[in-house]
């Protein structure tokens, strides 16, 4: 098997799923390179249901490494949640078969908010978005104001990059008479969880480069498909990510030349 990377032709819900589970039985390694928990699907395996949002379809076959890329938009909360239920069911998530991009942007509370602010004032003029704030978490991260997973790991960085963003925030907040966020209240919830985040957190794009040279087979999982892509689709009906084939490269920190072919 060739590393492939499989991607949806249309808009999405083109059945996806089922073509990267039955890949995921033959790959080594599967990554996901775009979008956040916004598009979710359902693997049955051996009679038993598993519904995935932001892990990678490889985290339910034993054996396999499942990568969350630096092109990953992560709600941490949601992260950790879907993590806890699969769990309940009886797979194994470990540091040894899940890493997440140190480089991957946060979701935060304030990004699904002003996502429902957005769509609630666009009256029919909406754009359908899931409210989950994947919009305005790439928005932030293309305003090189957003937080990562490795600010996590300071406290301080976390004070100093929290000054950067929610002045942005807070002063859209404030004209939009919004209760502000309080930085010190934000920086407590989000040092609670971080060490839970940073023992999976990792520089993806050195695994994934050790991965290729020691042959494994690595598959590239999209979200969604090419029409929601955010140059190349139905503009502006579009998600705010990426979705063609070329972005796994970039989302997982990888060369071209680590994709072998592409299924869409």
């Amino acid at each position: 098997m060739k590393n492939v990377v499989v991607v949806g032709s249309q808009w999405g819900d083109e059945g996806k799923g089922k073509i990267v589970d039955w890949l995921s039985d033959q790959a080594d390694v599967v990554v996901r390179f775009q979008g956040g928990h916004n598009a979710g699907h359902t693997l049955v395996i051996d009679g038993i249901t598993y519904k995935l949002k932001l892990l990678p379809s490889g985290i339910v076959r034993p054996g396999k490494i499942s990568i969350i890329g630096n092109g990953v938009v992560v709600n941490p909360w949601a992260l950790l949640e879907e993590i806890k239920s699969i769990q309940d069911q009886g797979v194994k998530v470990t540091e040894e078969n899940f890493i997440i991009a140190e480089t991957a942007n946060l979701i935060l509370p304030y990004h699904s908010e002003m996502d429902e602010i957005r769509e609630d004032a666009a009256g029919k003029a909406k754009i359908g978005t899931t409210r989950r704030g994947i919009g305005p978490a790439y928005e932030d991260k293309v305003g090189r104001r957003s937080i990562r997973v490795m600010d996590l790991r300071s406290e301080s960085n976390l004070d100093q990059r929290l000054d950067i963003v929610l002045q942005h925030h807070n002063a859209i907040r404030k004209g939009l008479n919004k209760k502000i966020y309080e930085k010190e209240e934000l920086k407590k919830e989000l040092m609670k969880i971080a060490p839970e985040i940073l023992k999976y957190s990792q520089p993806v794009w050195k695994k994934i480069d050790e991965f290729k040279y020691e042959n494994k087979k690595i598959l590239f999982e999209g979200a969604q498909g090419i029409l929601l892509d955010v140059d190349h689709g139905t503009y502006p009906f579009v998600t705010s990510s990426n979705t063609v084939a070329a972005n796994a490269a970039t989302g997982s920190g990888c060369g071209p030349d680590t994709i072998g072919y592409v299924l869409g």
